[in-house]
C-alpha cells in the first residue's frame, strides 16, 4: 500500500484516538477495581464505564489481569515520574565519600517530601489508594511488582541514606526500623478508613505544604535522636 498524504496525517490522529480510549478504560478500571475489588469488577463493568465495547479491553490489554497489571505499570511509571530528580541526586551523593551529613539529611528530607507529593496529587489519588489497600487484602495479580517498585524507588534509597547518616549497615535492624518509622508518617496520610482524618477533597495546596513541614520537621527530630553519642 501506497502512503498518501491524507493517510499519513490520519495515522497520528487514529494513534491519538486509540491512546485516549486506552486511557479511559485505564482510569475507569482503576476506579472500579478500587471500588468492587480484582473479582468483583468485571470488564463488562469497566467497558461500559470508559464507553467502549468490550472487545477494546481485549484489543488493548489481553483480559482483564493484563488490565490490572497495566494500571500497576502505570503506577510505577507515575512513581518513577515524581521521583525522577531526586533519585539521581540520591545515587550520587551515596556514591560519594565526601557527602556530608547535612547534605545527606537534607535529600533524605527531600525524599519523603516528594513521597508525600507522590500520594496526594493526581485525579485519582483516593481510588488509588484504595485500590493498593485492596490489593495488599486480596493479594491481587501483580502484588509483588508494587511492593517492588515502593522498595526500589523509596524504601531502599531512605534506608541508604539513613544508615550512611549513622555509620550503620542498611542490613542493621535498627535502621530498618527507623525507615519504616520515617515513611510511615507519610503513608498515614493515605488512610483508607471509611471516614478518614484527611479527605481527598481536603488535600488542598496548603494542606500538602503542611504535610510537607510536618514530616521535615519529625525526620529532621528522629536524625537527631539516633545519631551517635559524641
Amino acid at each position: 500500500m501506497i502512503d498518501t498524504p491524507s493517510t499519513v496525517r490520519g495515522r497520528p490522529a487514529t494513534q491519538a484516538r486509540g491512546e485516549d480510549t486506552r486511557r479511559r478504560i485505564l482510569e475507569s478500571a482503576l476506579d472500579l477495581f478500587a471500588a468492587h475489588g480484582y473479582e468483583g469488577a468485571s470488564t463488562r463493568q469497566i467497558a461500559e464505564s470508559a464507553g467502549v465495547n468490550l472487545p477494546a479491553i481485549q484489543y488493548y490489554f489481553g483480559n482483564k489481569e493484563g488490565l490490572y497489571r497495566a494500571i500497576i505499570e502505570d503506577i510505577v511509571a507515575d512513581t518513577e515520574r515524581h521521583m525522577a530528580e531526586v533519585s539521581p541526586r540520591v545515587r550520587a551523593a551515596l556514591d560519594d565519600p565526601a557527602a556530608t551529613p547535612p547534605e545527606l539529611t537534607e535529600l533524605l528530607c527531600v525524599m519523603l517530601e516528594t513521597f508525600v507529593t507522590l500520594v496526594t496529587s493526581g485525579t485519582q489519588v483516593e481510588s488509588r489508594r484504595l485500590f493498593f489497600a485492596r490489593a495488599e487484602v486480596e493479594e491481587t495479580p501483580g502484588l509483588d511488582r508494587l511492593h517492588d517498585n515502593g522498595m526500589r524507588q523509596i524504601f531502599n534509597p531512605c534506608l541508604a541514606l539513613f544508615a550512611r547518616l549513622h555509620g550503620k549497615p542498611e542490613a542493621d535492624r535498627e535502621m530498618t526500623m527507623r525507615t519504616m518509622a520515617l515513611i510511615g508518617q507519610v503513608v498515614i496520610f493515605c488512610s483508607n478508613n471509611k471516614r478518614p482524618i484527611l479527605a481527598a477533597a481536603g488535600l488542598d495546596g496548603e494542606s500538602v505544604r503542611l504535610m510537607k513541614q510536618i514530616v521535615r520537621e519529625q525526620t529532621l527530630a528522629i536524625c537527631r535522636a539516633a545519631a551517635p553519642a559524641e
